[in-house]
This record gives structure tokens, sequence and C-alpha cells, in this order.
């Protein structure tokens, strides 16, 4: 095998398929009632973050579906560099993602989760908890697995 060829892991779908369900409702339960476009950011955001290809060829297709624009795609990674392009409910939204993605400092500071809690009521806020909470762990297979996406 060459540097450039990556072998796939087990298949825990396939070997421990409960798993794929329990996953597979946890992430429907965590989406529902939240705007498609705010999931799709924040999908796409932690995936860049846990250099998960997978995730991230599957989330920036899903985003466009939903009406992501794609300079919102391509700047995602700078997104606090571009004031005036995601809403201020879209950034609290994507700093709570980063927070809870990296926890560098082992907690989510303060500050990111009261701007958060500014933008979504408590509901909204447990479910966008949810979803940040969901990706993380549908990167984390994807990375130890060695999932990549075809090449188109």
């Amino acid at each position: 095998m060459t540097t450039t060829e990556t072998a796939q892991r087990v298949n825990i779908f396939k070997q421990s398929p409960e798993v794929y369900q329990a996953m597979i409702a946890l992430d429907a339960a965590a989406k529902k009632d939240l705007d498609p476009v705010l999931v799709e950011l924040v999908l796409t955001r932690a995936s860049q973050i846990n250099h998960c290809a997978w995730c991230l060829d599957m989330h920036t297709q899903d985003a466009r579906k939903v009406g992501v624009s794609e300079q919102k795609l391509y700047l995602l990674n700078a997104w606090e560099e571009v004031p005036g392009l995601y809403t201020d409910r879209e950034r609290a939204a994507l700093a709570l993602t980063e927070a809870v993605t990296v926890l560098t400092d082992g907690f989510v500071p303060d500050e990111v989760y009261e701007r958060a809690a500014e933008h979504f009521d408590e509901r909204e806020l447990s479910q966008l908890i949810s979803v940040i909470l969901t990706i993380n762990s549908w990167n984390r297979i994807a990375v130890s697995t060695r999932r990549v996406p075809p090449v188109r």
C-alpha cells in the first residue's frame, strides 16, 4: 500500500448493527426542529476540525442541497474572519461547535455557552448540543475506521 492509499479498517456498522441503528436514531432525534442550514454548517465545521473526509464529503453535498451558499461552505474554516456572511445565530452555533469539539480547556467556556444561549431557547440549545456530540461521534467512527469517500 502506498502512502496515498488508506485501507479501511473494521466496518463497525456491519459488525455491530445495533450501534449503527442507535447512531441513526440519535442523529435524527438531535436534528429534530433545527434549521437544516444551521445543522449542515455545524456538521461540516465539526468534520473539518476532526479531519473527517467521509463526513466532509457527505455534509458539503447535503449543505448544498438545503441551500447553503458556496461562499459559506468555502469560508467555513475561517468563519470568524468574515463578518456579515454568517448570521449571529450561525456564528454562535459555530463557536459552540468548536468549543464542544475541541474542548481545549477541558470545558466549554461560559462566554461561548452564554452567546449560544442568547440565540437559542433551551430546547434548541439542547438539540444543538446533541447535533454537535452526534457529529463528533460519527467523525470519530469514520476516522478511526479509516472510512474514506469515493473519488468522483
